[in-house]
């Protein structure tokens, strides 16, 4: 538990991290306001407004609260309305109130799993969380105003191993202190960078550095967190053609992600249509789960991420995709009571959008209907009835 005397517990030492306070509101409003990126993004809010009308009003603003409560929302509302056909969620009686939790998410998309978790707290008139966002977002100025403004915080994780030591147990602090001094709950996503191939699995070092910053006693350490597994899914994978483009590249060896890259994979995954969407708030884990797996403590961490994986595929919805693409990749008809004639022509037409990519076009169209039928190979891999 973090007190005072902890060096990392002083707010001022997360200043390279944390997001924007309210007294630094007033000037990144006026920053976002006049972002050169700005009309793109106010014409897709904001259809009915002028560029000019939208610049005063956020220009308005003062507050956190203020920025999240109009802007956020509004775009929230907007992606719901324009680019889901229903989206609908369970779980949120585990959502304590008063209660912090460290949630941890399964990672479809960039932005979008977290900011839906943010539109299921605002319909309940819950706080909303603190984001962790990679580095590598903030290559886009508006991209990072909005997201310090909204709470978000960012990683760094890569360099030396010494630097990377030191990045970890600087970002575990800041959670743990975020928890338990500020008591804002947290989002993070179970893995660095987004899960592409449509299984889910949390990274053991995800769970470890959360305990970095908890003492010696690292199973209490993690039970102290409240971990609260979020399974997300989408009836349409957003950038799934993205996904499977770059799976098959990678197939001859290292991928490099060109300039902008993850900046177009945010406004591809914020605009195309994802059908229905689904989130399910899990169970938190408790000391009854943590306690039996504690010894040897190498194991541990596994352990503790396999307990969270079950619960993200248990809550993980499947929809008329995923049975599609399981029947097409076996060559069967075993799910065909999940989905209509329609729904597999769509599918299938959708699949006529990958790219020609010449020799590895048979590759390519399997790894794009295996990011869809792979969910059912972890539910059933698991014993979860699909």
């Amino acid at each position: 538990m973090i007190t005072e005397k902890n060096d990392f517990a002083m707010y001022e030492d997360f200043e390279d991290i944390r997001p924007y306070n309210n007294s630094e509101i007033p000037d990144a409003m006026q920053r976002i306001a006049q972002s050169e990126y700005l009309p793109k993004a106010a014409k897709f809010i904001y259809p009915d407004k002028t560029i000019e009308e939208v610049r005063a009003k956020i220009a308005a603003i003062k507050t956190i609260d203020e920025f999240q409560n109009t802007i956020m929302y509004d775009g929230l509302r907007r992606i719901v309305e324009k680019t889901i056909t229903s989206f609908t969620y369970n779980g949120a009686e585990n959502l304590k109130r008063g209660r912090n939790h460290m949630v941890i998410s399964n990672h479809r998309d960039i932005v979008l799993d977290a900011y839906l978790m943010q539109y299921v707290l605002y319909q309940n008139d819950l706080p909303l969380f603190k984001i962790t966002f990679g580095a590598n977002l903030m290559e886009n100025p508006l991209i990072k105003e909005i997201g310090k403004c909204n709470k978000m915080f960012h990683t760094a994780r890569s360099g030396t191993p010494k630097s990377f030591y030191q990045n970890m147990m600087h970002m575990s602090s800041y959670i743990r202190y975020s928890l338990e001094t500020e008591r804002d709950s947290v989002w993070i996503a179970q893995r660095n960078g987004r899960t592409k191939d449509g299984i889910d699995a949390t990274d053991p070092a995800v769970i470890k550095m959360l305990g970095m910053s908890g003492g010696d006693d690292y199973v209490a350490a993690i039970n102290e967190l409240s971990i609260l597994p979020l399974a997300v899914s989408y009836e349409w994978e957003p950038c799934d053609i993205l996904k499977a483009v770059e799976l098959c590249k990678r197939t001859h060896g290292a991928y490099e992600k060109k300039p902008g890259e993850d900046v177009n994979s945010i406004l591809t995954g914020i605009v195309s249509p994802k059908g229905n969407a689904h989130i399910t708030v899990c169970k938190a884990l408790t000391l009854d789960e943590l306690e039996p797996i504690a010894e040897p403590r190498a194991d541990f961490f596994k352990k503790t991420a396999a307990i969270i994986d079950k619960r993200i595929t248990e809550g993980y919805m499947l929809h008329p995709t995923n049975y599609i693409a399981h029947d097409i990749r076996s060559a069967t008809d075993t799910y065909r009571e999940h989905y209509t004639q329609q729904q597999k022509q769509q599918f299938l037409e959708r699949v006529k959008l990958l790219p020609d990519m010449g020799e590895d076009n048979d590759l390519l169209h399997e790894i794009f209907i295996s990011i869809y039928a792979n969910p059912i190979d972890t539910k059933i891999k698991e014993g979860i009835p699909v």
